[in-house]
């Protein structure tokens, strides 16, 4: 008997659906989407209402042609992908090829992969929402005429190697990194001098307790030295004592925004990494839908949470809550994300396990007791002067929610432990005076971004929604654009003025300052890129511009407003400043002129062909101008003068290995060694500019001998080698390489440069396909 046909995104997905739905379905997997735009001339007909030209790619051919066979032998095609635009899209574009009627295919829907979930789906079909799928469409096309149309202004106003692109979320991305680098790289730290006295009073238990209090703070040294000065003798007495009840309240459940940004303060996880785990986890039944900005909890959740922390800390720690959305999307509409089953504490999978106890904790956090705290303020007077110090504790009453869950945050000084309970004082009491130290503080620029806290800026700022996030922080940093990366602090001196004793000393001690771990940095790529889409397409830029396209979307979602009207508003002033910029826009090369040499010519920094560059002379002298490739530590906005005429000691000459010359340098690839016509690429750990021939030689060696053993036969005149690889022989021909069959493989030593040349012009003609890889990729 034929079974009905339930088609989801995922394989992952589909087995856990079918062995839910049992015997009468059959659930196959589409893979992600199954058409895309066509690459060829934008894919778009500009001409007629912006109606887009699907086709099925190479690669989903095989997967659309079983589709389309076992929905012929079903009884009925059901429709199961993910509760947003994205999957409502993939539903249609499903329908469209597998030659479905929209308007009465049975289309399902659910937030979570449980029994009792899919089976209400499975009552309550509807029918494709097309207002979604425009929705989808009109945010694919726009962006598509954006990045073609954008990316040739690129190519030729900037001219790198390799593929520059330009993006309406990617680009305002870059902004964002761009204008943090450049607020960080003009901010001058200031100094002051923050007091603190350390005192010794009578605990409980009567005995000693040191306890600190802080004062205020001194623009300069000599400032903090005349009140030092002016506390020789004092006594100190207890003036005031207030106690403040106080209580902290948890967060809401997590978003997909706010899920991505305590994955990486916590379990330090990228963006993408935790949205691949996430969704392991929405697939195997663990958790809801995985792409929200919902903070809702379904009442029967609710339920289910409650029932577990009574059971597990009882009713004392139970506050039920139900949270709102400041600003309800119209795309994500149901619910956080949360475990199903709150009696699961752990995930099978040792790799997403980490992930789901961090949902699972925040969830039951979320319905939990507020946190109890008691402050108490002491304020202390010196007897020589008018100026007070202050002592504050803090104790937990009731820990409430924070027995199972704390709240992260982006700023490493909010992240402090608690203080502590103050010893046994009262009003008026006489304190023991141990010591007070004025020490050097300075101030701190705002942090780059991470990964996470780029995405809170974006959600804040309406850019993009919770389908968007990952993929663009991927694009900007494949696309050199960005680099994520640790910074080395430097040592800072800093000076500590101490009394104790009636006496006054003054010590000068070191501390490493400015160090960062995975932060996210602009290239000088993407800095030159940033500047010159903000001078010639400022609209594209604008943070609110592009915040108001999102809402565009949103409105189409709900019905509103026409997709291709709302594209053809967009389209129209862009694609003249499009054509404006390509006949009047000078090439952009991010110059700056870092001074002029002893020979009178400029000393440059400035994109070149291959990156970032410091250049000798100019284009119209006689003399041809002298080039030297930037650090990766350097910068075009930073470089000084000295920085760069130290780049100039390169080429250096090491000395003589084996009777010939050694030198180093810096090439396209990176640092090299070039000796007897030949070049080796240096070791990491190497630096061009202090290695030595000691470490040089024995280097050569090694990779020589390393070369020779992988190399059968070179033909030197065609440049052609025959080489040994990890999977046996193949043809290496300039940059390419020509994989042999089996049988060519076993003769390899006896093949002559003609039967060389045949092999590589048949496989030029017939490339091998490359075999796509089966994984459910959702953009």
């Amino acid at each position: 008997m034929a079974k009905n046909l339930l088609i989801v995104e995922s394989p992952a997905k589909a087995k856990t659906i079918e062995k839910i739905l049992g015997d009468d379905f059959e659930v196959k997997s589409c893979y992600g989407h199954i058409r895309d735009l066509e690459k060829n001339d934008m894919g778009i007909d500009l001409k007629n209402n912006f109606m887009p030209r699907y086709i099925v790619p190479e690669e989903k051919e095989k997967v659309v042609k079983e589709l389309k066979s076992l929905a012929k032998k079903s009884n009925e095609v059901w429709l199961a992908s993910d509760e947003d635009r994205e999957g409502e899209s993939i539903s249609w574009h499903l329908a469209e090829v597998l030659g479905l009627d929209p308007a009465t295919t049975k289309r399902i829907v659910f937030h979570e992969i449980t029994k009792p979930a899919i089976q209400a789906a499975v009552k309550n079909p509807r029918t494709i929402n097309m207002d979604l799928v425009n929705a989808q469409q009109a945010r694919r096309v726009l962006d598509r005429i954006v990045g073609f149309e954008l990316s040739p202004v690129l190519w030729k106003k900037i001219g790198m190697q390799g593929g520059l692109s330009a993006g309406r979320v990617q680009s305002v991305a870059v902004k964002l990194i761009a204008e943090k680098e450049r607020q960080i790289n003009q901010f001058v730290a200031e100094s002051s001098f923050k007091l603190e006295a350390l005192f010794a009073a009578k605990d409980l238990a009567n005995k000693d307790v040191s306890f600190k209090a802080e004062g205020g703070k001194y623009t300069t040294s000599d400032d903090a030295e005349k009140f030092l000065q002016s506390c020789i003798g004092a006594s100190y007495k207890v003036r005031d004592i207030q106690v403040k009840p106080g209580k902290r309240t948890p967060s809401a459940p997590f978003t997909t925004s706010t899920l991505q940004q305590e994955a990486s303060r916590k379990l330090g996880y990228g963006v993408s990494k935790t949205m691949l785990l996430a969704q392991k986890l929405y697939e195997s039944g663990k958790i809801t839908y995985m792409r929200t900005d919902s903070v809702a909890l379904s009442q029967t959740a609710i339920d289910n949470i409650k029932n577990e922390i009574v059971s597990s800390f009882g009713d004392k720690y139970l506050q039920l809550r139900q949270y709102k959305n400041k600003n309800e999307s119209a795309q994500e509409a149901h619910e956080a994300i949360r475990p199903t089953y709150m009696e699961n504490k752990t995930s099978d999978d040792a790799d997403t396990n980490r992930l789901y106890e961090l949902i699972w904790k925040r969830t039951i956090a979320s319905q939990m007791s507020d946190a109890e705290m008691e402050k108490t303020i002491a304020k202390i007077s010196i007897s020589t002067v008018k100026e007070e110090l202050t002592a504050t504790g803090e104790v937990l009453k009731f820990d409430g929610f924070l027995k199972v869950y704390m709240e992260s945050t982006d700023d490493e000084e909010d992240d402090q432990e608690q203080e502590g309970r103050l010893p046994n004082i009262t009003v008026g009491q006489t304190l023991d005076f141990k010591e007070m130290l004025a020490t050097e503080r300075f101030s701190k620029h705002s942090a780059r971004y991470t990964e996470a806290s780029l995405v809170k800026k974006l959600e804040e700022l309406g850019i993009g929604r919770p389908s968007t996030y990952a993929p663009t922080i991927s694009t900007i940093i494949k696309r050199n654009y960005v680099e994520k990366r640790d910074k080395e602090g430097v040592k800072r001196d800093f000076r500590i003025l101490k009394l104790k004793n009636d006496s006054i000393t003054k010590v000068t001690e070191q501390e490493n300052t400015g160090a960062e771990k995975s932060k996210l940095f602009p290239t000088d790529l993407g800095l030159v890129v940033t500047d010159f889409l903000s001078k010639h397409f400022d609209k594209v830029m604008d943070y609110s511009f592009t915040a108001t396209i999102e809402q565009e979307f949103d409105e189409i979602a709900l019905g509103k407003i026409k997709w291709n009207t709302m594209v053809g508003d967009f389209y129209t002033p862009f694609h003249t400043g499009v054509e404006h910029t390509l006949e009047t826009a000078e090439r952009a090369k991010g110059e700056r002129l870092l001074g002029v040499d002893v020979s009178g010519k400029p000393i440059s920094a400035r994109m070149g062909r291959y990156g970032p560059m410091v250049q000798i002379g100019s284009q119209d002298d006689e003399e041809k101008p002298r080039f030297a490739k930037l650090k990766a530590t350097q910068s075009i906005e930073t470089i000084s003068l000295e920085e760069a005429m130290d780049l100039f000691k390169l080429p250096r000459n090491l000395g003589k290995f084996e009777g010939e010359d050694v030198t180093v340098n810096i090439g396209r690839f990176g640092p090299y060694a070039a000796h007897d016509k030949k070049f080796y690429s240096l070791n990491k750990e190497m630096d061009p500019y202090t290695v030595e021939l000691e470490e040089v030689g024995p280097m050569i060696a090694e990779k020589r001998k390393a070369k020779d053993e992988r190399t059968i036969k070179v033909f030197e005149k065609e440049k052609i080698q025959l080489l040994r690889g990890p999977y046996g022989p193949y043809i290496k021909q300039g940059l390419r390489n020509y994989k042999l069959n089996k049988e060519q493989q076993e003769k390899v030593a006896d093949l002559t440069i003609e039967e060389v040349k045949a092999i590589i012009e048949e496989l030029k003609a017939n490339p091998p396909k490359k075999v796509a890889r089966k994984k459910a990729i959702k953009k």
